[in-house]
């Protein structure tokens, strides 16, 4: 074995004796713990995380002790710098966690019942509606028929067609809490009665 691997060898399984790393912790520990608060926006679990990963840095490194540093400080607030940033960039690179709050009001999509229940609901106020009303919406809606086509088919002016649905839709948000017209479905049938 050469000189230098021999060196390189006893560099990569040597550590800090453990009385140089507490002295390193109690001097520099709570200016270290201080810049990582700053650096992670006051999350003190993450920095006391960082921190602790620094210092194991620290532990594995001790050819960082022999240097001719006046102070290891500088060291340790690289290292822990560029572990922020790490973790940071990691953190970024994965989709954000949903806490359990979210999901415990989130609906099962396997669950129909919540969207069986608010079809029961809709065709109930659907039926409250005046026959002339009921039949553009079922048109409009339910057949997918635009306003002019809806206007042939029930023999009425396109205006009329118009008049009706914007009517119908009132009375069906007055029936249906929460209910809110989709801007899409309507845009879409102005677009088509525009043609």
């Amino acid at each position: 074995m050469t000189t230098a691997m021999a060196a390189a060898t006893a560099t990569a399984t040597a550590t800090t004796d453990e009385r140089t790393l507490q002295e390193l912790q109690r001097e520099h520990g709570p200016a270290l713990l201080s810049f990582l608060l700053g650096l992670t926006y006051g999350d003190r679990q993450r920095a006391e995380d960082l921190a602790q990963e620094t210092l194991v840095r620290a532990w594995l490194h001790p050819e960082a002790f022999s240097d001719a540093y006046t102070s290891m400080r500088p060291w340790l607030f690289t290292v822990a710098r560029r572990l922020a940033i790490d973790a940071r960039r990691s953190r970024l690179a994965r989709p954000a966690e949903i806490g359990d709050g979210v999901l415990a009001v989130t609906p099962d999509p396997s669950d129909a019942t919540e969207s069986a229940e608010a079809a029961l609901d809709v065709r109930a106020a659907v039926r409250e509606l005046s026959p002339e009303h009921r039949a553009v919406l079922v048109r409009l809606y339910f057949h997918g028929l635009t306003v002019n086509e809806a206007a042939a088919d029930l023999g009425i002016p396109a205006g009329t067609v118009k008049s009706r649905s914007h009517y119908a839709l009132r009375q069906l948000g007055r029936s249906l809490p929460g209910y809110r017209p989709r801007r899409g479905v309507i845009a879409r049938h102005r677009t088509a009665a525009a043609q």
